[in-house]
C-alpha cells in the first residue's frame, strides 16, 4: 500500500507512503492516489483534502524504474502517450477540478513529477527546507507533462528552473505566488492541519463556487488549452529520444540522477 487515507473533523488526509524511495511515483502509487482523491471527492463528510507525504522528501518524481513500463528496446511513442495521458495529465487535471478545497503539504524535495501532485492543489504550505525543481531538460524534454510552470511561477522564473535544472526554494516559490505559506519543518503538519480545519468551517457551497470561479478564470485565460497543447510538445521529447538508439532517457538514468543531485 503506497497511499494512506484518513478522515477526521471534515478533513481527508491523503499521505504518500513510499518514503524508502523518496515517494517516487510508480504506476501503482498513482492509481492508488487517484482512488484516494476520488474517495475524498465523493464523501459527503469531507470538506477539505490535504495531500502530504511521509519521510524526508515529498516526492522525487516519476519512478523511471517502474516495472509496468516496457524495457527501453520495446518502448514505443504510442505506448508512452497513452500511459502519460492517463496517469500524468488526466489524473492531475481531475484532481485540480474536484469541487472541494485541497492543500498540499510539502517538505524536502519536490522534483519533476512531484509538481504534478502539488500544482493541482488549491493551496500549498511548504516547510522551510522544501524545494521545487523540474530538471527534465537534462533528458531532452522541455518540462513535465502537466506544464503549469508559467502559471505557477511566471514566465521568467519558469524559464530559469527549466533552463538551469536548479531548484526553487520554498521562499522563492512563495515570493512568486506558487506557495501560500512557508513554515518551519517541525510545524508543517500542525500549520497545514490548522488551515484545513479553518477552511472546513466555511459553507461548502461557497467554497465550491469560489474554487470554480478562480479555476474558470484561469481556463478563460487559456490554462486548460495550454496544458493540453504543451503535453503534445512534451511528447516530441520522447519522440526524439526514441530516434536515438537505446532510448537514452532510461539508459542514462544514473548519469542524469548524478547531475540533479
Amino acid at each position: 500500500m503506497y497511499i494512506l487515507y484518513d478522515v477526521a473533523d471534515k478533513v481527508a488526509t491523503i499521505t504518500l507512503n513510499r518514503p524508502e524511495a523518496a515517494n517516487a511515483q510508480n504506476s501503482d502509487l498513482l492509481d492508488e492516489l487517484d482512488a484516494a482523491w476520488m474517495r475524498a471527492a465523493e464523501d459527503p463528510e469531507v470538506a477539505v483534502i490535504v495531500l502530504r507525504a511521509e519521510g524526508k522528501h515529498f516526492s522525487s518524481g516519476h519512478d523511471l524504474n517502474d516495472d509496468k513500463w516496457p524495457k527501453p528496446d520495446d518502448i514505443t511513442l504510442e505506448w508512452i502517450i497513452a500511459a502519460e495521458s492517463r496517469r500524468y495529465l488526466e489524473y492531475s487535471l481531475r484532481w485540480r477540478n474536484i469541487p472541494k478545497p485541497s492543500i498540499a503539504s510539502v517538505q524536502g524535495k519536490c522534483i519533476a513529477g512531484g509538481l504534478l501532485l502539488v500544482w493541482p492543489c488549491d493551496l500549498i504550505v511548504a516547510s522551510d527546507d522544501a524545494s521545487f525543481s523540474d530538471p527534465v531538460v537534462l533528458m531532452g524534454i522541455g518540462g513535465v507533462e502537466y506544464h503549469g510552470h508559467t502559471w505557477e511561477l511566471g514566465a521568467r522564473k519558469a524559464k530559469e528552473i527549466l533552463f538551469t535544472a536548479r531548484p526553487v526554494t520554498a521562499e522563492e516559490a512563495e515570493k512568486a505566488g506558487m506557495v501560500n505559506r512557508v513554515v518551519p519543518r517541525a510545524q508543517l503538519d500542525t500549520e497545514t492541519r490548522a488551515l484545513a480545519e479553518h477552511i472546513a468551517t466555511m459553507p461548502p457551497f461557497g467554497l465550491r463556487q469560489a474554487k470554480r470561479a478562480v479555476n474558470q478564470t484561469l481556463d478563460v485565460q487559456g490554462f486548460y488549452a495550454a496544458i493540453q497543447s504543451v503535453f503534445d510538445v512534451h511528447q516530441t521529447g520522447h519522440g526524439n529520444a526514441l530516434s536515438v538508439s537505446g532510448y537514452p532517457i532510461l539508459v542514462n538514468l544514473e548519469e542524469m540522477k548524478a547531475k540533479i543531485r
